[in-house]
């Protein structure tokens, strides 16, 4: 790390300690979607060998579920085609928090992941879901939020307010 990253992080540090805690405040289902639809870029967690796995993807949103493309080599694509057709339960997550206010959102989607085997379905997610990794991306999966949470970071009230 250069010397301007160190001096860098060290300020963003005394700048969120002097200006204190954020406060938490849980969002609704309905905000917690909008925001989820306002970016593309996530992280899908599943069980690979027993244990939890973490992967960053894109995805897009289609009448409330989350769509992601990934390999057929992938753990996830693997797990969820090895199921006999049934659905995999996943978490997605996906947030906008600033690394030096530290204000911003966090969303959790709890649900069930199914491999897309539909032509039509395939064909049309191929079409609107572009990889960001130079890799083909051969299979779509959609996660079937189950639960949606959320927080909102935000300021502390200022004092005497």
């Amino acid at each position: 790390m250069s010397d301007e990253s160190v001096r860098r992080v060290v300020m963003d540090r005394q700048a969120a300690r002097v200006s204190g805690p954020r406060r938490c405040v849980e969002l609704e289902p309905a905000e917690a979607l909008k925001l989820l639809g306002s970016i593309s870029l996530g992280r899908i967690v599943f069980t690979s060998r027993a244990l939890p796995a973490v992967r960053p993807v894109n995805h897009l949103l289609d009448q409330g579920d989350i769509i992601i493309r990934t390999d057929a080599g992938s753990a996830l694509a693997v797990h969820t085609n090895e199921n006999d057709g049934q659905a995999v339960v996943v978490a997605y997550e996906a947030d906008a928090i600033d690394p030096r206010s530290h204000l911003g959102w966090s969303v959790i989607a709890t649900g069930y992941a199914h491999l897309i085997t539909s032509r039509t379905e395939l064909d049309r997610y191929r079409q609107l879901l572009h990889p960001w990794v130079d890799q083909t991306m051969d299979h779509v999966i959609r996660v079937h939020p189950e639960e949606l949470t959320g927080i909102r970071l935000i300021s502390p009230p200022s004092p005497g307010t």
